[in-house]
């Protein structure tokens, strides 16, 4: 595994927490939709957010994490699976912003004023909505307020990406860590001393430190075990008949104007680029099914 996530526990069950170094992911994101540096740090924090929320879902469940600012980045989508596949977007791909200190600026590129939306389709009838304000824009902040006060776990998250001057994503990863009940104060003293104390998360993940030594840096002292290891990838769930449903989707009139004017369509992917072409005969095809399905 290149990317991947490790799961704890504590010994005494009340405190669990995940850790994962997402680099491939990030930077594959980072090429598919030809991101500057501000938008490549936002989107891959937001992608390993994701990673590590999908992480605490059961099999089977989905997450779908939007980022709605007032910035010139205007949103990141990310949708991650119990299964560690992880797939996103932003809105404006072209943003770069930096602090006056020359760091990205990635709060200020999303806007300080918006909205984080969480969806969970945890296969129930309808899926689970909550959401929360935006406190800095940062994104580990933001993922920590929501799991605080929209599902009432106190949690702690850090996210890391590192850009290189070429744009090219040489670091990413993350933690979170979430207080159970049980969980008692001098534990989360102890881990919230260790989280102050620590280096800067990008530079543990550019000296190439794992997701296990994350961990055992956060929890020096602290008992745990290892429940799992779980490999991640950005990987997107387009497909040719899902494509062929949307369109189908549009209506047979809808069909009819698309082949008369340009006689087939493209079809990009929002989430991962792919392009998908439909030809006169897709088209027709299409159309045809759509008849049959349009009541009389």
């Amino acid at each position: 595994m290149t990317d991947y996530l490790v799961r704890i526990i504590t010994e005494n069950e009340n405190v669990r927490a995940l850790a994962c170094v997402t680099t491939d992911l990030a930077d594959e994101a980072r090429r598919r939709h030809g991101t500057l540096p501000t938008a490549s740090a936002a989107l891959g924090r937001a992608l390993t957010g994701g990673a590590l929320m999908g992480a605490l879902l059961k099999t089977g469940q989905r997450v779908a994490l939007r980022f709605e600012g007032n910035g010139p980045l205007k949103k990141i989508l990310v949708e991650a699976d119990s299964n560690g596949a992880v797939r996103g977007c932003v809105g404006v791909p072209e943003v770069h912003l930096e602090t006056p200190e020359g760091k990205l600026d990635v709060g200020n590129a999303l806007g300080r004023a918006g909205f984080l939306t969480v969806t969970k389709d945890l296969g129930m009838k309808e899926p689970y909505h909550g959401m929360v304000q935006l406190m800095s824009s940062e994104i580990a902040e933001d993922l920590a307020l929501y799991l605080t006060e929209s599902e009432q776990t106190p949690s702690a998250v850090g996210l890391g990406v590192y850009v290189e001057p070429d744009n090219r994503v040489s670091a990413a990863g993350g933690f979170l860590i979430q207080a159970l009940p049980g969980a008692d104060d001098a534990t989360i003293d102890r881990l919230m001393a260790h989280i102050e104390g620590m280096p800067p998360l990008t530079c543990l993940l550019r000296d190439g430190k794992t997701p296990e030594q994350i961990l055992e840096n956060l929890f020096e002292g602290i008992p745990y075990k290892i429940l799992e290891k779980r490999a991640l990838a950005f990987r997107c769930s387009c497909s040719r008949e899902k494509i062929e449903r949307a369109v189908a989707s549009l209506g047979s009139a809808e069909i009819s104007d698309m082949i008369d004017r340009e006689g087939g369509t493209e079809v990009t992917c929002e989430f991962c680029r792919q392009v998908w072409r439909l030809d006169r005969d897709d088209l027709e095809r299409l159309r045809a099914a759509a008849c049959e399905t349009t009541p009389s």
